[in-house]
């Protein structure tokens, strides 16, 4: 039985919210629904939905996202360095990318799985 028809709801759709506002549940007439989770900063981290297909979503401390990963086996990482910018990147067919940048926060540096080297003498 879903949410709805528990609760005996009979407009549809049907909405619940968190304290936030964020819209946490959405069901259709025809019984399908999606749910979502949200951390303390209001960024999503989480959905499913009626059909078992789900997705997580992860973030630093800034509110930066550091990838994803869901239920089709589908996954993208990012590490940072203290400013923010993506020192590190993976996917799930195994293509990744690293950067390095100087005091300033120009890319110096950025290398590739496909072999791809490149020096930026004055950041980019």
């Amino acid at each position: 039985m879903t949410k709805a028809k528990a609760l005996g709801i009979t407009e549809f759709p049907y909405y619940e919210y968190d304290s936030n506002g964020n819209q946490t549940y959405r069901e259709n007439s025809d019984g399908r629904w999606l749910r979502c989770e949200y951390d303390s900063n209001r960024n999503e981290t989480y959905v499913e939905d009626s059909d078992g297909w789900w997705i997580k979503f992860n973030f630093d401390s800034n509110n930066n996202p550091l990838g994803f990963e869901n239920s089709n086996g589908m996954y993208e990482k990012y590490e940072r360095n203290s400013n923010g910018n993506i020192t590190y990147y993976e996917d799930y067919k195994g293509y990744w990318i690293k950067r390095e940048y100087d005091s300033n926060g120009k890319k110096t540096y950025q290398e590739d799985s496909n072999g791809v080297k490149e020096t930026f003498a004055q950041g980019k």
